[in-house]
């Protein structure tokens, strides 16, 4: 069985305000370009499909014309589970019609997958399930796929109270203990004669985070121990953004998002996984790079305005979604900012960098700042201007609610 990872797709999601959606269809395209390339049987979207609880119109139209060309009308399974930034009843809420079409939708962690009304009949189908857990026939195998899968747990989401106690260690032991029950006793299911696949969107302790992911909580206490995974030919994972295998452990990966979602991305590689699997086989793993939407890149202009302005004029990066810092000697003026947004549209952020700045940086210790003063001096590092006294204002009384 072939077997394509992907995961954070987060449509709908944009760069400090730039729409992306031109981005996130080229990525769909590509990803279904590889599914029929590498003669892929199964797909799995382990979360974060959409960015918010309640996605654009256009993502949710882009969702289902992607997934209904990456089953082929029901020819290839393709298993999609919610994320964090998902709404679980809204995804689920087309399964009578994804059912038919091959596509598992699960929403909250304790969700079974729906049965097919009509089994084996030239199309991927739910052949049995159970908690956390189904059977999947694949008209292109010989071999069904058991796959144990468990849409993101919050303790709200799997509708139970895992501590009593408030000291992180031991909810995080707690949570952990939790997940790795659900998961090895859904795997009880598992047999000599299938392929066995897990699938969880959570964060497991060692894993490398970006500041894209901006979720509620990343790691910390709702980490979960490498260990809690049963032993199967692959984990397939969603939530954190760059494409990793786990503490050494080859079969269990992130895919990472397809798209650089945060400047702490610039320069990361962006793919998916084929994993070919047999019964009773070694699992072979392959990654396959991305090449759609624009690259994320961070510009340092250590010699001033005239030497950004000659970046912009040239044909630097000329596709990509540009991070400026500036250092000089004097704040920019805005006849130069428009100059500079004039001869390169994507530049996202222009930062000047001024010499007391770098100063204040070295020497000052931040826990005895009073909170104005950090955001005055926040404020300035970004806009290279202070707040006025209405937004200082603002920000205090936000700060105290």
């Amino acid at each position: 069985m072939r077997i394509l990872h992907t995961s954070d797709w987060h449509l709908g999601r944009t760069l400090e305000g730039r729409d992306r959606f031109d981005e996130q269809q080229e990525f769909l395209e590509e990803i279904c370009d590889i599914a029929n390339k590498e003669r892929v049987d199964l797909v799995i979207v382990a979360g974060d499909v959409f960015d918010a609880v309640n996605p654009p119109a256009k993502a949710e139209q882009l969702f289902y014309h992607y997934i209904s060309e990456l089953s082929l009308n029901g020819k290839r399974a393709v298993v999609i589970i919610a994320g964090n930034h998902d709404n679980p009843e809204r995804l689920k809420a087309s399964v009578p019609l994804a059912s038919q079409m091959g596509i598992v939708l699960l929403g909250l962690p304790k969700d079974s997958a729906v049965e097919s009304a009509v089994k084996n009949a030239g199309k991927a189908c739910v052949i049995e399930s159970g908690l956390c857990w189904f059977e999947l026939s694949v008209p292109t195998c010989e071999h069904s796929a058991i796959v144990v899968s468990l849409p993101y747990p919050s303790e709200q989401r799997l509708s139970e109270v895992l501590t009593e106690k408030l000291d992180d260690r031991d909810v995080q032991k707690s949570f952990s203990e939790r997940i790795s029950a659900l998961l090895h006793k859904a795997a009880l299911n598992f047999r000599t004669g299938t392929v066995n696949i897990c699938t969880s969107h959570v964060y497991v302790s060692g894993g490398i985070e970006c500041d894209s992911e901006r979720c509620i909580q990343v790691g910390g206490v709702y980490a979960v121990d490498v260990d809690a995974f049963p032993d199967c030919h692959y984990v397939a994972l969603g939530h954190l953004h760059r494409s990793q295998s786990v503490l050494g452990n080859d079969h269990i990966r992130y895919s990472g998002s397809p798209l650089a979602y945060s400047f702490s991305e610039a320069g990361q590689a962006k793919a998916v996984y084929l994993v070919e699997c047999l019964p009773q086989k070694e699992t072979h793993i392959e990654e396959i790079p991305l090449d759609s939407g624009r690259r994320l890149v961070k510009w340092t202009a250590t010699d001033g305005i005239d030497q950004a302005l000659k970046w912009c004029e040239s044909t630097k990066d000329i596709n990509s979604w540009i991070d400026l810092e500036i250092h000089t000697d004097k704040p920019l003026e805005q006849h130069e900012i428009k100059m500079l947004r004039k001869l390169r549209p994507h530049i996202i952020n222009i930062r000047p960098i001024l010499p007391e700045m770098k100063k204040a940086v070295e020497v000052k210790d931040y826990t005895k700042v009073p909170l104005v003063e950090l955001f005055e001096e926040f404020y300035y590092s970004k806009y290279g201007s202070k707040p006025d006294k209405d937004l200082v204002e603002l920000f205090l009384e936000l700060a105290e609610t």
